[in-house]
Parts: structure tokens; sequence; C-alpha cells
């Protein structure tokens, strides 16, 4: 039998997925619509846009990021263009980065 470790995050995690999940209930409920309208809209379960608006650490972010899409909440940029620009300027920042990250462990023999 395995065990299985419960995944622990951070306080700043916890904190912005549950403002996260607090906006989207707020704009669902400022739209008038449903929680089952919401699911149907993202193609999910009722339940899962309960626990999306509870903040729920578990939720795919994929479900939690059209949920928000779907409701008007802007993630990073209003604007779609001004997205696009950031995402091609952090493609150029990764052109200059390396490809891989090693770590060397590098004996240092300091016997003379």
């Amino acid at each position: 039998m395995t065990k299985t470790r419960k995944r622990v995050y951070s306080a700043y995690s916890q904190d912005a997925m549950g403002l996260l999940g607090a906006t989207i209930r707020a704009e669902r409920k400022a739209k008038k619509m449903t929680e089952p309208e919401l699911a149907e809209r993202v193609g999910v379960s009722r339940s899962l846009i309960q626990r999306i608006e509870r903040g729920d650490m578990n939720c795919g972010i994929g479900l939690v990021f059209e949920a928000a899409y779907i409701l008007g909440i802007p993630l990073f940029e209003a604007e779609p263009s001004r997205l696009t620009n950031h995402i091609l300027d952090v493609i150029d920042r990764l052109t200059l980065l390396p490809k891989t990250i090693r770590k060397k462990n590098k004996v240092i023999n300091d016997e003379f």
C-alpha cells in the first residue's frame, strides 16, 4: 500500500485562489447567472463550479481560467492584443535563457 502525501500550498497561493474564486462568484451573480448555467458554458458539473468559487486549489487551472473568461474577468490584461504582446515578450526572453538548467555537483579538491 502506498501512502499519498497531502499537497501543501503557501498562504499566498491559497489567498490568490480564494480571491479568484470569490471574484468568479461575484461576477456570476452580478450577471444573474446560475451555477448550472455557468457549469454548462464551461462544460463541467455544478459541483466543480462550487469548488472553483470556494477557491479549491485542486481545480484545473484551465477550467478556472475558462470560467473567468466566460464571465469577462480579466486575468492579466483587459485587451487581448496586450496579452499577445506580453506573450511575445516572454518568448523573446526565453530565447535568451538556457534551454536546460543543470545543477553541477562539482567536487573541489582543496587539499594542497
